[in-house]
């Protein structure tokens, strides 16, 4: 849901701006204002573009997270800013990330070349998570997706999956819950529609540079 602070937070990103929120919206400067100081509803048919504009809906993928595969941050040698972004179709919290899922251990649920968010911090004690699938980092670096079983002590824990051997009695340095499973076929297809986007926002620009006539100038 779209809210106030999801709309202050992304003014506050570099390059955004009450006045270009407006425009994009095709409403007067003020109308931002007055809907910030809660004075003014969004209208249904503004939700898009203020998504668009303050790109509340882009996660970044902070790396990829194995399925039966072991993922390390020093096999991965993964850039600061990570793989790029992924689209949601919706609004999403600032506190999440994602990971590229890679291997088939955890199949049919989950596919390789999938992508799930999670939250960026660990919101909840390691044992309101036994039976959860959740993306996990263990104390030794390696990152899985899998299932947190309660291990023989309160300190350590199995890790089971679909179509592999359990990884017994590990420790785990953190615990990603997760919020959204975007299958590969549903990226590819959102990945489309935002290129198809930007190639109409490129075409809509350099459409204003010429004459009423339609002629360059020269």
């Amino acid at each position: 849901m779209l809210d106030v602070k999801m709309i202050e937070r992304g003014l506050a990103k570099p390059g955004k701006t009450k006045g270009g929120l407006a425009a994009a919206m095709g409403v007067r400067p003020g109308a931002v204002s007055e809907i910030l100081g809660e004075m003014r509803l969004i209208k249904a048919s503004e939700l898009a573009p203020i998504i668009d504009y303050l790109e509340l809906n882009a996660v970044p993928i902070m790396g990829r997270v194995g399925a039966g595969a072991s993922i390390t941050p020093e096999f991965e040698q993964m850039p600061p800013e990570g793989l790029g972004e992924v689209e949601l179709p919706f609004p999403i919290a600032e506190e999440t990330i994602a990971f590229e899922v890679v291997g088939d251990s955890m199949l049919p649920k989950y596919e390789n070349g999938d992508i799930i968010v999670v939250y960026r911090d660990q919101r909840h004690p390691l044992s309101s998570f036994y039976g959860e699938e959740a993306a996990v980092r263990l104390k030794t670096g390696e990152r899985y997706l899998k299932t947190i079983e309660r291990g023989k002590t309160a300190h350590v824990v199995n890790l089971t999956s679909f179509n592999a051997k359990p990884i017994a009695g590990v420790k785990l340095e953190w615990i990603g819950e997760i919020c959204v499973t975007l299958p590969r076929g549903q990226i590819e297809r959102l990945r489309a529609r935002a290129a198809s986007r930007t190639r109409k926002k490129a075409a809509g620009h350099s459409g204003h540079g010429g004459h009423k006539d339609g002629k360059t100038p020269k």
